[in-house]
Protein backbone atom coordinates (compact mmCIF):
# COMPACT_ATOMS: atom_id res chain seq x y z
CA UNK A 1 0.00 0.00 0.00
CA UNK A 2 1.08 3.26 -0.95
CA UNK A 3 0.29 6.61 1.50
CA UNK A 4 -0.71 9.31 -0.81
CA UNK A 5 0.39 12.96 -0.07
CA UNK A 6 -1.98 15.19 1.03
CA UNK A 7 -0.95 18.97 -0.96
CA UNK A 8 -1.03 21.23 1.52
CA UNK A 9 -2.73 24.72 0.27
CA UNK A 10 -2.04 27.84 1.37
CA UNK A 11 -4.00 30.62 0.41
CA UNK A 12 -2.37 33.97 -0.47
CA UNK A 13 -4.16 36.91 1.02
CA UNK A 14 -5.31 38.64 -2.26
CA UNK A 15 -7.55 41.44 -1.21
CA UNK A 16 -6.17 43.38 2.03
CA UNK A 17 -9.12 44.96 4.32
CA UNK A 18 -6.72 47.48 5.58
CA UNK A 19 -8.11 50.60 6.54
CA UNK A 20 -5.66 53.02 5.90
CA UNK A 21 -6.89 56.84 6.96
CA UNK A 22 -4.45 59.86 7.01
CA UNK A 23 -4.26 62.67 9.36
CA UNK A 24 -6.43 64.68 6.79
CA UNK A 25 -9.45 61.94 7.46
CA UNK A 26 -8.74 61.86 11.25
CA UNK A 27 -8.82 66.19 11.16
CA UNK A 28 -12.21 66.26 8.96
CA UNK A 29 -13.75 63.15 10.80
CA UNK A 30 -12.98 65.01 14.54
CA UNK A 31 -13.98 68.49 13.13
CA UNK A 32 -17.65 66.51 12.27
CA UNK A 33 -17.78 65.10 16.15
CA UNK A 34 -17.10 68.24 16.83
CA UNK A 35 -20.04 69.84 15.08
CA UNK A 36 -22.53 67.50 16.14
CA UNK A 37 -21.55 67.80 19.32
CA UNK A 38 -22.29 71.52 19.15
CA UNK A 39 -25.40 71.10 17.09
CA UNK A 40 -27.13 68.73 19.97
CA UNK A 41 -25.61 71.48 22.45
CA UNK A 42 -27.47 74.23 20.25
CA UNK A 43 -30.78 71.70 19.83
CA UNK A 44 -30.59 71.49 23.81
CA UNK A 45 -30.23 75.75 24.16
CA UNK A 46 -33.90 75.79 21.64
CA UNK A 47 -32.85 76.83 18.81
CA UNK A 48 -34.01 74.85 15.48
CA UNK A 49 -32.84 76.97 12.73
CA UNK A 50 -28.86 76.68 13.89
CA UNK A 51 -29.45 73.03 15.58
CA UNK A 52 -30.62 71.41 12.58
CA UNK A 53 -28.15 72.81 10.10
CA UNK A 54 -25.36 71.87 12.23
CA UNK A 55 -26.33 68.25 12.49
CA UNK A 56 -26.67 67.51 9.39
CA UNK A 57 -23.36 69.10 7.93
CA UNK A 58 -21.56 66.63 10.81
CA UNK A 59 -23.79 63.52 9.73
CA UNK A 60 -24.51 63.66 6.25
CA UNK A 61 -21.22 66.08 4.89
CA UNK A 62 -18.23 65.93 6.95
CA UNK A 63 -18.42 62.22 7.93
CA UNK A 64 -19.00 60.24 4.97
CA UNK A 65 -16.64 62.49 3.79
CA UNK A 66 -13.85 61.54 6.01
CA UNK A 67 -14.63 58.03 4.86
CA UNK A 68 -14.41 58.31 1.04
CA UNK A 69 -11.33 60.43 0.77
CA UNK A 70 -7.94 58.79 0.53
Amino acid sequence: MSKKKKKKRKFKKTVESKLSFSKWNYIIFFSGIIVIVVGFYVLAKGSITLAPILLVLGYCVLVPISIMIK
